[in-house]
């Protein structure tokens, strides 16, 4: 396709999707021929090289971010490193650590990332999946053990969870979120650990 046939508005709507610079979203549409999905998915590869690059370097500036709900029933801390004082007063930077908050209030994720969740509770967990699937074919159990434990993962892990906010972020996940706020940042960005509060629901 040729560089002309490429919209501004195209640009536009790929840049606020995957929050990469306006030359990468542009290079990006002329190599997928103007197809937005490719086009995401060829920033998404990049991204990954660059976010594992920025992954090898130390985020350890950043900020805790609270959250406390209308009703005052639920509270949330959490803590979101990047690397410099600079990015973690940037306001991408700091709308990310709200809507994470927020986020966490609503859907009471267990842990941040699958590294975090037991090997003790993801054998308990397939077991009972394992007896789930017993009236199953048996080449299929596998498969079904497999679907419902991604789906744990989606429902448990901070990172899986796709954000609450679906009118503002379309079913994206966490994780697409934290990877898009470090491509416009520039920095590795980790979300470090949370605690949610609920009256009632003390140890």
């Amino acid at each position: 396709m040729e560089a002309a046939q490429i919209s501004a508005g195209d640009v536009k709507a790929l840049r606020e999707r995957t929050g990469a610079g306006m030359m990468d979203c542009k290079k990006a549409l002329q190599e997928a021929g103007g197809d937005l999905d490719k086009a995401i998915e060829i920033l998404r590869v990049k991204g990954q090289a660059q976010a594992a690059k920025r992954g090898e370097r130390a985020a350890s500036e950043g900020v805790v971010q609270s959250y406390i709900h209308a009703t005052g029933r639920i509270g949330v801390l959490v803590e979101i490193d990047c690397e410099t004082d600079f990015v973690a007063r940037n306001d991408d930077f700091q709308e990310f650590a709200r809507d994470v908050a927020i986020h966490i209030a609503a859907a009471a994720p267990q842990v941040v990332s699958e590294d975090e969740v037991s090997e003790d509770v993801k054998q308990a967990e397939q077991r009972i999946y394992e007896e789930q699937a017993q009236d199953k074919p048996e080449q299929a159990r596998p498969k079904i053990v497999e679907g419902r434990w991604r789906k744990w993962l989606e429902e448990n892990v901070l990172l899986h969870q796709e954000h609450v906010n679906r009118d503002k972020y379309n079913g994206q996940t966490i994780e697409d979120l934290r990877a898009a706020t470090a491509s416009k940042t520039g920095e590795n960005v980790v979300i470090r650990r949370f605690a949610r509060f609920q009256v009632g629901e003390g140890e």
